[in-house]
């Protein structure tokens, strides 16, 4: 096979590289002949995207289906206020074809599913968990080690980040080693819930991008076998030796997961508002209709103090986070009318069942929280 080459322009462009020993001429080329899916454009996509581009990664796979919204722009940096409302993966095509023309990008504008997976997959040396969900976590392990590919992982939350190499077929763990089991649904909140500093996912990102490129160029050593947690608030780094599992149902002795199924029930994903009967569900307008009149409901915020600080709805009678409310509950009435609210509905649904099993009748969730309240009532009501 004919030896890939690198142009004078590649030559000039990087340069910096090649004045390197450990990369040179030879890593380069391994780079342009180099291939990467990367699952998500997001906060880990976008230090990424840009750094795998710019580095002269010859093909860029981008799997998203997500527009871009101007929330994520404190953080999703390959994105930009003139794409809002675009496509994430087009958007990031577009960006990526200004820093370095030279590579291929090839987009895929859908989710990642236990019918596809393999298919996206296997066209590409290195596959990347950029994703923010458990689903999409165990599919993507999972396709990766059937198909004997590393998987660079990566995740973040608030302050905190943690970055590997899944790679059973250079002797280390896959993800399911680490993580057997999802969380029970409910216990780990969303970046949307819990929050993310803008910062982080560029740390851990950029540490997921640097081991793609020691697996691509062969040089240095990866991330199998090692888990790294990083603390922003403390500026700390820390490392956990990580073993493979023998009995793991994916990369063990005897596997018992032999083909790709879709995780969202497995991993008790819970849908935009949890399904309650009509009889428990109050919308924003007929919410504020109510708020007028003699039968006024007691309006209960299941959020968290901070998030009261940017946005409320006027007359709240009560604010109890939602982690607090079963041993605060004896501070409500059962005999009143209970309207709860959060930012989505999701955490209030939360809220009513557990409401309704403490032998409330009169409660209801307002369907959409105050996102909704501010789309459809109140648009002075900030969103966030």
């Amino acid at each position: 096979m004919t030896e890939i080459q690198l142009s004078n322009e590649e030559i000039a462009r990087y340069s910096r590289h090649l004045i390197m020993p450990e990369v040179g001429m030879a890593g380069q080329r391994k780079l342009k002949q180099g291939s990467v899916l990367l699952i998500g454009t997001g906060g880990l996509g976008s230090p990424l995207a840009l750094y795998l581009a710019a580095a002269g990664v010859g093909h860029i796979g981008l799997v998203d289906f997500d527009v871009v919204d101007s929330s994520n722009l404190q953080r999703q940096i390959i994105h930009g206020t003139s794409t809002v409302g675009m496509l994430k993966t087009e958007s990031a095509k577009r960006r990526l074809a200004d820093l370095n023309p030279l590579v291929e990008v090839t987009t895929y504008a859908t989710p990642i599913t236990s019918q596809n997976a393999l298919g996206l997959m296997r066209p590409y040396d290195v596959i990347i968990d950029g994703s923010d969900n458990f689903p999409t976590r165990y599919l993507t392990n999972d396709a990766a080690v059937m198909l004997g590919k590393p998987n660079i992982y990566g995740s973040i939350f608030r302050f905190e980040g943690q970055a590997s190499v899944f790679y059973p077929q250079q002797g280390g763990p896959c993800y399911r080693c680490l993580y057997p089991d999802p969380p029970p649904p409910g216990l780990v909140p969303s970046c949307a819930e819990g929050g993310v500093l803008g910062v982080l996912p560029g740390v851990i990102g950029t540490i997921q991008a640097t081991e793609a490129i020691k697996l691509l160029t062969g040089i240095g050593e990866p991330l199998i076998g090692r888990l790294m947690l990083y603390d922003a608030l403390s500026m700390r780094f820390r490392e956990l030796k990580l073993r493979r599992n023998p009995a793991c149902p994916v990369c063990g002795e005897h596997p018992t997961v032999t083909e790709l199924r879709d995780y969202n029930q497995f991993c008790g994903i819970l849908p935009e508002v949890m399904t309650l009967s009509s009889q428990y569900e109050i919308t924003p307008g007929e919410l504020a209709e109510l708020l007028h009149t003699t039968v006024r409901p007691y309006l209960l915020d299941v959020r968290n103090p901070y998030e009261v600080a940017i946005a409320s709805i006027p007359g709240t009678d009560k604010l109890i986070p939602i982690d607090q409310l079963p041993e605060r509950i004896n501070e409500l009435d059962t005999s009143r009318d209970i309207v709860v609210y959060c930012r989505s509905g999701v955490r209030s649904a939360r809220a009513v069942e557990l409401l309704k099993h403490a032998g409330f009748r009169k409660v209801k969730n307002m369907v959409g929280g105050i996102l909704r309240w501010a789309d459809d009532v109140d648009a002075s009501v900030a969103k966030y």
